[in-house]
C-alpha cells in the first residue's frame, strides 16, 4: 500500500504551465511577475489591501515585530497551543514571549484568559500574536476588543487558516498586520513561502523595504538600517498564483474529508469544534480520544504506512521557554496528551479515510 501523508502537497492546475512561463522569461530570482500576481491575487481573495509575499509564514511575522516597534523588553502575548514558529521571532526581537492557554469552545486563545493575563502583568504589552489554529478561527469578537480596549496591537498568525473566515471575514485581515504560510504541508503552497497582509501602505512598503536587505534607492547598494533577505522568488510565486486557483476546491475537499472522519468515528474521538460565527478551512481533521492513547496510536497507524501527528506540544512546556511567563488553565496540555492530527490533504481518497477509520477502530 502506498503510503497516507499528513498533508502532502496537491498539484492538480495550472503550476507547471505558469513555472515554463517562468524560464521561458529568465525571471527565476526573487523578481517577476508573477510575485506581484501573487500578492495582488491574495489580495482579491482575503479583501486586504496591500500583500507583500515573503519567503516564510515565520519571516512575515518577523518583518510585522520590526515594523511595529517590538523590542528588547516588550512583552508580546502569544497562544501557547501553536507552532514554536509563531513565536521564534518574539525572541529575534529580544522581547518576551507572555504565553496564553486556549479555551474548550475553539481549543484557540482564550479571551478571559487573555484579558486576566493583560490586568496581572505589570507593563502593558506591546502586541499580540494570536494563532488560527489548525485552520479554525479564533474568538474574534472578544479578542479584538480586548485589543481595543488596552491599546494592543494585533498581528495575526493565519499560517493555517488562509480561506477560514469569522463572520464571512477572511482571518488575517481583523489585526493591524496578519500573515499566511504556503509551507509544503500547507493548504496551498509554494514549495516554502508566506506573505504579510495589512491595510496600512507604509506598513507593506517597508515590509518589502526590509525584505530586500533595506537597500536604498540609489544606483549603488546603500543602506541606513539592517534589513532581511526574506523576499519570495518570482518560481515560487507562479507554483502559489496556480495553487490559489484552486483553493476553494481545497477548502471543499478537506472540510468533507473532516465530515467522513466525524461520521465514522463519533464516538471514539472528539473533535475540534468551531466557532458558531465561524467557517474553517479545515486545514487538519483534528480530536481527542476519549480513551485511547494517541502516541500509541500513532505508532499502529505509522505501523501501518499512514502519517499521523500528535497536537502541538505548548510552547509553555517547551525547554526552550521554560522561563517564560505563561497564563495557563491546563486546557491546551490536556489537548496534547489526548489529540491527534489525522490525514487531511485535499488529494485524500474517500477509500484511504475508510481505511483509516477502519484501522482506528481495530486498534
Amino acid at each position: 500500500m502506498n503510503k497516507i501523508y499528513l498533508s502532502p502537497p496537491h498539484v492538480f492546475g495550472n503550476e507547471l504551465k505558469y513555472i515554463e512561463q517562468v524560464f521561458e522569461s529568465n525571471y527565476i530570482a526573487p523578481v517577476g511577475e508573477f510575485i506581484d500576481r501573487f500578492e495582488k491575487d491574495i489580495c482579491d481573495y482575503t479583501k486586504a489591501k496591500y500583500a507583500v509575499a515573503v519567503s516564510s509564514g515565520t519571516a512575515a511575522i518577523h518583518l510585522a515585530l520590526r515594523i511595529l516597534g517590538v523590542r528588547k523588553g516588550d512583552y508580546v502575548l502569544c497562544s501557547t497551543f501553536t507552532f514554536i514558529g509563531s513565536i521564534s521571532p518574539v525572541i529575534y526581537q529580544n522581547a518576551m514571549p507572555i504565553f496564553i492557554d486556549s479555551d474548550l469552545k475553539s481549543w484557540n486563545m482564550d479571551p478571559n484568559l487573555l484579558e486576566d493575563a493583560i490586568k496581572k502583568l505589570k507593563k502593558r504589552p506591546k502586541a499580540l500574536i494570536l494563532t488560527h489554529l489548525y485552520g479554525q478561527p479564533a474568538d474574534m469578537d472578544s479578542i479584538t476588543q480586548i485589543c481595543e480596549k488596552y491599546d494592543i496591537i494585533l498581528i495575526e498568525d493565519a499560517a493555517e487558516s488562509l480561506g477560514a473566515t469569522y463572520k464571512n471575514k477572511h482571518t488575517g485581515t481583523f489585526g493591524k498586520i496578519g500573515i499566511y504560510s504556503f509551507n509544503g504541508n500547507k493548504i496551498i503552497t509554494t514549495s516554502g513561502g508566506g506573505m504579510l497582509v495589512t491595510n496600512d501602505e507604509k506598513i507593506a512598503q517597508k515590509a518589502k523595504f526590509l525584505s530586500t536587505q533595506a537597500k536604498e534607492n540609489k544606483l549603488w547598494y546603500e543602506h541606513k538600517e539592517i534589513g532581511y533577505n526574506y523576499r519570495m522568488s518570482n518560481l515560487a510565486a507562479a507554483v502559489g498564483v496556480a495553487q490559489l486557483e484552486t483553493i476553494k476546491h481545497r477548502i471543499k475537499r478537506r472540510r468533507e474529508i473532516f465530515k467522513l472522519y466525524k461520521s465514522k468515528l463519533e464516538g471514539l474521538i472528539e473533535f475540534m469544534p468551531e466557532l458558531r460565527k465561524a467557517k474553517g478551512n479545515r486545514w487538519l481533521t483534528t480530536g481527542i480520544f476519549k480513551d485511547k492513547n494517541p502516541f500509541e496510536m500513532i505508532k499502529f497507524l505509522q505501523k501501518n504506512n499512514i502519517e499521523s501527528r500528535p497536537l502541538w506540544k505548548p510552547m509553555h512546556l517547551q525547554p526552550v521557554f521554560r522561563d517564560a511567563l505563561a497564563f495557563v488553565n491546563g486546557t491546551s496540555e490536556n489537548l496534547f496528551k489526548k489529540g491527534i492530527c489525522l490525514p487531511s490533504g485535499s488529494s485524500l481518497k474517500d477509500t484511504e479515510v475508510d481505511l483509516i477509520c477502519e484501522l482506528i477502530k481495530s486498534a
